[in-house]
């Protein structure tokens, strides 16, 4: 038997969910808007996540059947390939049959070999069902932008592959156990030209068989360089979400960071709205009091000022009776003193310049008291 061991090593890469943004004060656009993106980064992840299992399995599977058609021995593949013969192959063996019918003498044997033909169309169609089972699955799968890669497949190739297979066979050799019958369910009494055709037309059979395999062969190549193609795309756009998740996860810091900060330049400010908040209610309240002691003394002074108008008014009323008394007073002193200088005249002559000086003393007086008054 030959085996094709193939093993694969599957990275997978998964959305990291970025931190919960801090709770706090902060504005509630800003915080919705983080929460939406991470609830959309958890859906990704998990999306991509399922994806990345399914393909997993179905890779698995492939690898399994691979495995299988491969382990199988040479002799039962080329079996495989007879019996998956079509109607048209069916068609030709059937006209070399008639014509087997006229070279051939028995129709005991050509009998045998018509209802041989037939079993065998019989069996192709059982075998087609059967190997349509074994044959390698490409589904249409699609890839998300973070999906489980083979490192192995990326070297895979199919000529590779052929050559690989074909080394082998060169080195071990085929075997010898493998039965090469090709006229089996057929007469061996069957004339060379016959033998000819049905060789002709199997062999027109097996070449387009042939170009068929070629066909899905490339096809797969293609398919195979399409999916590479895609695969390092979906990578490239891998690293690209990977670097703007890291960004993102990076400003989230940041706003925590300055979240913090401006929490705590708030409750800065908090306390000094509360305080200034109480030095303002105690100033209102001494505005109060002093508006109030304003009022009271506004009335005190209202109050004062008519008493003053009154103790004015009396005051010059009294400054003008002051004015008569001192003038009275200064008049009766001047009388006085000159009545007294006339009595010191009339009784004592030899004091004359005495009295002439006390005289002379009481006009000084009266002069005095008029500048005063």
């Amino acid at each position: 038997t030959l085996g094709l061991n193939v093993s694969f090593s599957f990275t997978r890469r998964s959305v990291s969910g970025t931190p919960l943004p801090p709770r706090g004060q902060q504005p509630a656009a800003s915080r919705r808007d983080l929460f939406a993106r991470e609830e959309e980064y958890k859906r990704l992840n998990a999306e991509l996540q399922a994806k990345t299992a399914d393909l997993v399995r179905q890779a698995e599977e492939v690898i399994r059947d691979q495995q299988e058609v491969q382990s199988r021995p040479v002799s039962t593949q080329i079996k495989s390939y007879e019996k998956e013969e079509d109607y048209s192959l069916s068609g030709l063996l059937s006209e070399g049959i008639v014509h087997l019918h006229s070279e051939t003498k028995p129709k005991t044997k050509n009998v045998d070999a018509v209802n041989k033909i037939q079993n065998k169309r019989h069996s192709a169609n059982k075998g087609r069902r059967a190997n349509s089972s074994i044959k390698l699955k490409y589904p249409d799968v699609h890839v998300a932008n973070d999906v489980a890669i083979p490192e192995d497949f990326s070297d895979f190739s199919l000529a590779k592959t052929i050559s690989k297979i074909e080394g082998q066979l060169e080195e071990e050799g085929i075997p010898d156990y493998i039965d090469d019958d090709i006229f089996c369910g057929i007469s061996n009494d069957i004339g060379t030209e016959a033998q000819n055709r049905f060789l002709k037309a199997k062999l027109r059979v097996m070449q387009e068989e042939l170009d068929n395999v070629v066909y899905e062969c490339n096809k797969k190549e293609n398919e195979i360089q399409n999916l590479k193609s895609q695969i390092k795309n979906f990578e490239e756009d891998c690293m690209r979400q990977q670097r703007t998740i890291n960004l993102q996860q990076s400003q989230t810091e940041k706003y925590k960071t300055l979240f913090e900060e401006l929490n705590k330049k708030c409750d800065g400010l908090q306390q000094q709205l509360s305080s200034a908040e109480k030095e303002l209610e105690s100033k209102r309240r001494l505005q109060k009091q002093a508006a109030t002691s304003q009022s009271a003394t506004e009335v005190r002074l209202n109050r004062a000022l008519e008493e003053a108008e009154k103790y004015k008014l009396e005051l010059s009323k009294s400054r003008q009776n002051n004015k008569k008394s001192c003038l009275l007073q200064a008049a009766i002193i001047g009388t006085e003193l000159f009545l007294k200088c006339l009595k010191c005249v009339r009784h004592e002559h030899h004091y004359k310049l005495s009295k002439l000086h006390l005289f002379s003393n009481a006009k000084k007086t009266t002069k005095i008291l008029y500048f005063r008054i």
